[in-house]
């Protein structure tokens, strides 16, 4: 039997793009689900075996509803990182003939895609409604069924294949260097080929009324010199102005460094609650 693997649907999203991406060497059945957080919960519920969803897009920044929901709802590790590069694409319905540009009425798409096509709408779409949808492949299968409405939709050139639909114009997004990291995550290991480049990620809770705490926080990884590649708040859903801090580290879990630099933290007060020590993967833009 098959192990499950969820992505955010329906077919033909950045999300199957990702699953169908990562170098898994376990064989897979690809179940698309309505939302991020529908797919984690799939995993968190045992639906599925393992789950793959957006953290972070180089252009517009983190996916606030996947980290929220692996931070205070789930609690699934982290087990691999896809970088996936990302080319957004105007897509219309198949027509005798072409649908001009400035006929267009409607444009739909997930709300990240559409902000990172944001001038390319506002100049050459400015007459259409922008309309935020779950994700680019609903965007697509809605336009699909409604060949006769001047509609457009935003999202990968796979819905071209999978939908009755065309490419209107490619690589409309605003900039070139666009990729999103997808993270996978599940509740066991994971067969994964090696890659030259791990990441641990941890969740710290500063102690209340403790100045200087983060700067204590950033020390015990500077003085180790330990690599530190993100650093973000969030908040702690506890009360204005309380967060915590995810930090992306730059080396797989060892037995030295990092538990002693988590002791070190954890001595002043922390809370470190570890998500993942896993592989990162990037995928090279296709020519």
């Amino acid at each position: 039997m098959l192990n499950k693997l969820a992505f955010l649907g329906p077919r033909g999203t950045f999300s199957e793009e990702a699953a169908r991406s990562i170098p898994i060497e376990t064989p897979m059945d690809y179940v698309p689900y309505p939302s991020i957080i529908e797919v984690l919960n799939a995993v968190a519920k045992d639906e599925v075996n393992y789950g793959i969803v957006p953290i972070e897009n180089s252009i517009e920044g983190t996916v606030n509803s996947t980290l929220d929901w692996l931070i205070h709802e789930v609690d699934l590790p982290i087990l691999a990182e896809l970088a996936l590069p990302i080319t957004q694409n105007l897509l219309v319905a198949k027509r005798d003939q072409p649908l001009p540009l400035s006929a267009i009425t409607r444009v739909m798409s997930h709300p990240q895609a559409i902000a990172q096509s944001f001038h390319f709408i506002r100049e050459n779409l400015p007459q259409a409604v922008v309309e935020n949808v779950n994700s680019t492949a609903l965007a697509a299968q809605t336009v699909s069924e409604h060949p006769d409405e001047p509609w457009a939709a935003i999202g990968t050139r796979l819905n071209a294949d999978i939908y009755p639909l065309e490419v209107a114009q490619s690589h409309i997004q605003d900039f070139s260097n666009n990729y999103t990291r997808f993270v996978l995550v599940g509740k066991e290991p994971i067969e994964l080929p090696v890659s030259n480049r791990e990441k641990t990620t941890i969740q710290v809770i500063l102690p209340e009324d403790f100045p200087g705490a983060l700067y204590q926080v950033l020390a015990a990884f500077a003085w180790r010199k330990i690599n530190l590649s993100r650093l973000e708040s969030r908040p702690t859903k506890k009360g204005l102005g309380s967060y915590f801090f995810v930090i992306d580290i730059e080396q797989k879990m060892d037995d030295v460094l990092l538990p002693g630099a988590f002791a070190e933290i954890e001595a002043i007060g922390c809370g470190v609650r570890q998500l993942g020590t896993y592989p990162f993967y990037m995928q090279k833009v296709n020519s």
